[in-house]
C-alpha cells in the first residue's frame, strides 16, 4: 500500500473555503438591516382638511364670525363644545385641585354622496352621533336653522358653501323650489326688484343704505303708499297711542257710572216709599 503524502493547502484553496463558508453562514442567518425596494412612486400623505380646500375669497363671509376663546374649533364641527376648568376634590380631605377637561374630538373620513369624494374634518362625538342620525355629511352641513349655522363654524361653513356648488345640490334645491310652486332660480338672478336691479343698484349698496338709516334712526316705509294713504311717522303714532288711551279711560269712566245707576235709583225709592208709622196716623 502506497503512503498517503499530504501537501500544505495552497492559497487559492483557503480563498475559495473562505468564501463558501461564508456564503452558507450569511445564507442561514437572517440579516437585520433592511433595504427599500427602487420605486418612482410618492409615498403616501396625509389627506388635507375638506375645509382647507375652499377658496377662502370666494366663500360669503360667516355671520357669526371667529370663535376666540376656543380657536380649534375654527377648524373643525366642534358644535360649541370647548375646554371645560373645573376642581378635582379628594374624597378624604376634600383637597381641591384645578383642572380642565378637553372636548372629546376626533379626526374621520366621511363619505359625501355629493362630491363623491370623502371630507376629512376634525369633529366631536356628538357631532359624529348627529350625523349618522341625519343620514350623512351633507344632511347635517345643509341644515338651516339658526343653531345649526352656529355649530357649524367656520370650516363648516366653507364645507357648506362647497356641497351647495355641486350639481346633485342644485338639482335637488330646484325640485325643492317646484315643490312650492316657484319659478327656477337661473343662473345669476338677480334677487333685488326689478326697478332697482335696471337702475344698476346692487345688493351691497342696499344693505348700506339699510344700515345708515338704522344708524341716523329714519322711518321705513313697508309696502307701497297710494295717492290717498298719508304716512303715519312715529310722532302721529304716539299721538295715536295717547288719543286710543284717552278713549279707554273716558269708556272706563262710563261703565263705572252706569254701575253706580242703579244703586242711585234704589235709594231714591226707598226714600219715596211711606213709612208704617204714617200709615197708622
Amino acid at each position: 500500500m502506497a503512503p498517503i503524502r499530504l501537501s500544505a493547502p495552497s492559497s487559492c484553496r483557503i480563498s475559495s473555503i473562505t468564501s463558501h463558508i461564508s456564503s452558507t453562514t450569511s445564507q442561514r442567518i437572517p440579516s437585520t438591516t433592511t433595504t427599500r425596494a427602487l420605486s418612482t412612486t410618492s409615498p403616501l400623505r396625509r389627506q388635507k382638511p375638506s375645509h382647507l380646500t375652499v377658496p377662502a375669497d370666494q366663500v360669503p363671509e360667516y355671520p357669526y364670525g371667529r370663535f376666540r376663546t376656543y380657536k380649534q374649533a375654527n377648524e373643525g364641527l366642534f358644535a360649541g363644545s370647548k375646554i371645560r376648568f373645573g376642581n378635582v376634590v379628594a374624597p378624604d380631605h376634600g383637597n381641591k385641585s384645578r383642572t380642565s377637561w378637553l372636548p372629546n374630538r376626533h379626526t374621520k373620513r366621511l363619505w359625501s354622496p355629493s362630491l363623491g369624494a370623502f371630507v376629512r374634518t376634525r369633529l366631536t362625538t356628538n357631532v359624529l352621533k348627529t350625523i349618522d342620525r341625519l343620514g350623512g355629511i351633507d344632511e347635517y352641513l345643509l341644515g338651516s336653522k339658526t343653531r345649526r349655522i352656529k355649530d357649524l363654524g367656520p370650516a363648516g361653513w366653507a364645507l357648506r358653501w362647497k356641497i351647495m356648488q355641486t350639481p346633485a345640490i342644485r338639482e335637488r334645491f330646484a325640485r325643492e323650489r317646484a315643490a312650492l310652486g316657484l319659478p327656477p332660480k337661473e343662473e345669476g338672478q338677480e334677487t333685488l326688484p326689478g326697478e332697482l336691479a335696471a337702475d344698476g343698484v346692487t345688493s351691497d349698496a342696499v344693505l348700506s343704505e339699510v344700515d345708515g338709516m338704522l344708524e341716523r334712526g329714519d322711518e321705513f316705509v313697508i309696502g307701497e303708499v297710494k295717492d290717498d294713504e298719508d304716512i303715519i311717522i312715529k310722532e302721529d303714532g304716539e299721538a295715536i297711542g295717547e288719543a286710543r288711551e284717552a278713549r279707554e279711560t273716558s269708556e272706563t269712566s262710563e261703565t263705572s257710572e252706569v254701575a253706580e245707576a242703579p244703586r242711585n235709583t234704589e235709594s231714591t225709592i226707598e226714600e219715596d216709599k211711606p213709612r208704617s208709622d204714617d200709615k197708622g196716623t
